[in-house]
């Protein structure tokens, strides 16, 4: 640890546990009165605090903090990531499975904010999508993602007809059950699965992922992330859907057009470890049963 950066040192923290987890608002009440120890201010979410049975000043993703810790997994993150204020970092507690965006594990949890309550971090800055669905006979409504927003037919529907273009250029016309429009970062979410290029965060780019297209020919495609990707949906009376990083929704209508560009604001991510997406990668996904002695955890 003696690389990291020195950083000012948090004096009000904000914490985030998983809803529906005793085991999430369990560790969040310890760590609070952890914290309140060391002379912090902390305020715990709304869930968490009515699970306890507390009446106290709940944690508001609209307030200034020096700090978020956000215990549970990649979508309580993303929930949070979304609807925090710009340049607030986010240390993520991984209680979950696979756990891309979440920095350390429970066992990490209190060595890691020894460091964190020094200064002694760095952040890592992902990018934001901002999302519009646009269409003549209804108002347009806006939304912000951090993994990936998805245009995709419901069960019961047959394929759909879809058009893209980037920055004004007609990219394809097309008929699939869907597509994906996803961020650096959520190229090892839905994209991954779907077919789609595993990209570094890092990257400033767009990933384009096809659901099932009818053309074999029809792949994925990486443009800039400054691009401007607009979709219009070419299929009447099918049940099409708009979906934000899994999490938000809303129906998309014959004729109507998604819009994204790239987002001023960013997600900044607290790291403590000297991992690499690499070493996350090959953890994660078990490349080749690879591992590394520091695979296992620590700082």
């Amino acid at each position: 640890m003696s690389g990291k950066p020195r950083r000012r040192k948090p004096r009000r923290v904000g914490v985030v546990a998983k809803r529906s987890s005793h085991e999430a608002a369990g560790t969040a009440a310890e760590l609070a009165e952890w914290l309140r120890g060391r002379g912090l201010e902390v305020f715990l979410d709304g869930s968490t605090l009515a699970a306890l049975g507390r009446d106290e000043a709940a944690f508001s993703p609209a307030a200034a903090y020096d700090l978020v810790v956000v215990l549970g997994g990649d979508g309580t993150l993303l929930s949070v990531a979304r609807a925090l204020e710009p340049g607030i970092p986010i240390l993520g507690v991984n209680l979950g499975n696979l756990g891309f965006l979440t920095e350390i594990g429970r066992a990490e949890l209190y060595p890691a904010l020894v460091h964190v309550l020094a200064g002694r971090f760095r952040t890592e800055a992902r990018s934001l999508f901002d999302v519009e669905r646009r269409g003549d006979s209804r108002a347009t409504e806006r939304f912000r993602v951090l993994n990936d927003a998805v245009i995709t037919k419901s069960a019961l529907s047959r394929i759909i007809d879809l058009t893209m273009e980037v920055d004004g250029h007609l990219i394809a016309r097309y008929r699939s059950d869907g597509l994906i429009i996803s961020t650096p970062t959520g190229s090892t979410a839905y994209n991954l699965s779907a077919g789609g290029p595993i990209v570094n965060p890092l990257l400033p780019v767009a990933v384009l992922t096809p659901i099932c297209p009818h053309a074999l020919s029809l792949r994925p495609i990486v443009v800039p992330g400054s691009s401007r990707i607009q979709v219009t949906l070419e299929t009447d009376r099918e049940e099409v859907f708009l979906t934000l990083d899994g999490q938000e929704g809303t129906e998309l209508r014959y004729h109507e057009t998604v819009a994204v560009t790239q987002s001023a604001a960013a997600v900044h991510l607290v790291k403590v470890r000297d991992r690499s997406f690499y070493d996350n990668l090959r953890e994660k996904l078990r490349w080749g049963g690879l591992t590394r002695p520091d695979d296992e955890g620590g700082l």
